[in-house]
């Protein structure tokens, strides 16, 4: 999946500009980076488009991931993207099926492995079968 493409849908799974796409999607993927391991988040950086891959880069000094619970994974994509938290975890769930259409093999899968039991709402809807763009 390219760049745009991955912007346009998660702007219409949000009902939101392509701009206030592009920062709910870095906000949200900022916020994975400190969640994941450094091994995960490289594996996942490396199969998204060029664009999405800085907002993953590991800090070199961290290589564990840090633990908090999905609340404050949300509260942290609210307060980076400038939303309320409802916006903010919508737009997390906007980008997690986005990220597991984009991705190959079971890379996505991978990923929620490392993930609380707290996270399943977020995270349910990308593993739903057919899980496809929502249309306005």
């Amino acid at each position: 999946m390219n760049y745009d493409t991955f912007v346009d849908q998660v702007a219409q799974r949000t009902a939101t500009s392509s701009s206030r796409a592009t920062e709910l999607i870095r906000a949200t993927l900022e916020t994975l980076a400190e969640r994941l391991t450094g091994g995960e988040v490289l594996d996942l950086a490396v199969q998204l488009p060029d664009p999405l891959r800085l907002p993953l880069r590991p800090t070199p000094d961290i290589e564990a991931a840090e633990r908090f619970g999905a609340a404050e994974f949300v509260a942290r994509v609210a307060v980076r993207a400038g939303v309320e938290e409802p916006a903010a975890r919508d737009a997390v769930r906007a980008v997690f099926t986005t990220v597991r259409e984009a991705v190959t093999g079971g890379e996505f899968d991978e990923l929620v492995v490392q993930l609380p039991r707290d996270y399943r709402d977020m995270v349910e809807p990308a593993l739903a079968p057919g899980a496809t763009l929502r249309r306005r």
